[in-house]
């Protein structure tokens, strides 16, 4: 049973009702992070995991718990909390999109009093451990190689990250799905030449140098109905590198990392129908040649084998791609 609502003095209501408000609250929210939550699909011996890190935040229509203290509309966040847990026994976890999706629709359809739900949810890269039965590495096939029914192995490759926001009188969720912590480098095919020449400048032409970032991606869905979250966000990752790195043998040239960004973007919409919008922002993770010049008589010659990592200060390249027939909320 709901306790009542705190009443004020009297002298405090009327101050209250005649005094002119000079402050509104124009954003708000409550909610749960880092939820950590394993799910173990058993079908058979074949077993299945999702491990991630769930958020959720609610927006209510009253703003009375912030202004009179009062908390009869508040959904706990321990409440929060357990709905994972509890949502993720009942319907299971196909995918971090789905089962923000249930979450969030879970919260509007409970709680006539929340506005708006918002659930992010970070995925652990875990991967099937793949074992050699038959030689197969010395072989030169790969024929012999299994992957385990039960056993996993975690690759920190990138995060697979999403978020699902919720409104009561708006009938499409957003539906946010991205990439963080992807790091690449390739030593060559990366140039940067003829760019701003005037008395600030002492970077020379970079005709050929090493290209390191680390990517950060995020892209909007406007149709959540016919799409394979899994599917496409493998799609998403594989484009990004193909675009960095090109052909195994030969590799692609980039002029820049603004034109690799942008092509990158370009075919993530000419492959993704389903995708309104992608963003991306692509840290240059500075590789500098050590000068071998003052040491000639011990190492002659040019130096292109020796570098120093410089992660800051760092470039920042970003960009946002969007149909031009739709509108993004990235």
């Amino acid at each position: 049973m709901f306790a009542s609502p705190l009443r004020q003095p009297a002298s405090r209501q009327l101050q209250s009702s005649t005094t002119p408000q000079l402050y509104e609250i124009t954003d708000k929210g409550y909610g749960k992070d880092a939820v950590k939550l394993m799910h173990v699909n058993r079908k058979g011996a074949l077993h299945s995991i999702q491990e991630c890190e769930v958020g959720t935040h609610l927006k209510l229509y009253s703003n009375k718990d912030f202004l009179q203290g009062d908390n009869i509309d508040i959904v706990a966040t321990d409440s929060q909390k357990n709905t994972v847990y509890l949502l993720a026994k009942k319907y299971g976890f196909e995918s971090p999109e789905k089962f923000a999706l249930i979450l969030a629709k879970h919260f509007l359809n409970k709680y006539s009093h929340v506005e708006e739900a918002h659930v992010h949810i970070e995925a652990y890269p875990w991967q099937r451990i793949r074992q050699d039965y038959g030689n197969a590495r010395n072989s030169g096939s790969y024929d012999n190689f299994q992957s385990h029914n039960h056993a996993f192995i975690f690759t920190p490759t990138a995060t697979h990250f999403c978020d699902v926001i919720a409104k009561r009188h708006d009938p499409k969720f957003t539906v946010i799905s991205g990439i963080k912590g992807l790091r690449v480098l390739k030593t060559t095919q990366s140039s940067f030449v003829n760019f701003v020449d005037d008395e600030y400048r002492t970077l020379a032409d970079q005709h050929d140098r090493i290209f390191s970032t680390v990517v950060e991606c995020s892209w909007e869905y406007s149709d959540i109905e016919n799409v394979n979250f899994i599917n496409a966000w493998e799609s998403v990752k594989d484009i990004v590198l193909k675009n960095f790195a090109g052909d195994p043998k030969v590799g692609v040239p980039s002029p820049s990392v603004q034109h690799t960004l942008y092509l990158t973007e370009k075919q993530v919409l000419d492959t993704l129908p389903q995708v309104a919008a992608i963003s991306m922002s692509l840290p240059n993770k500075h590789y500098f040649n050590f000068d071998t010049k003052p040491f000639q008589t011990l190492v002659p010659g040019d130096n292109d084998e020796v570098f120093i990592p410089v992660d800051k200060p760092h470039g920042t390249i970003y960009a946002q791609l969007t149909r031009k027939d739709l509108k993004s909320h990235l």
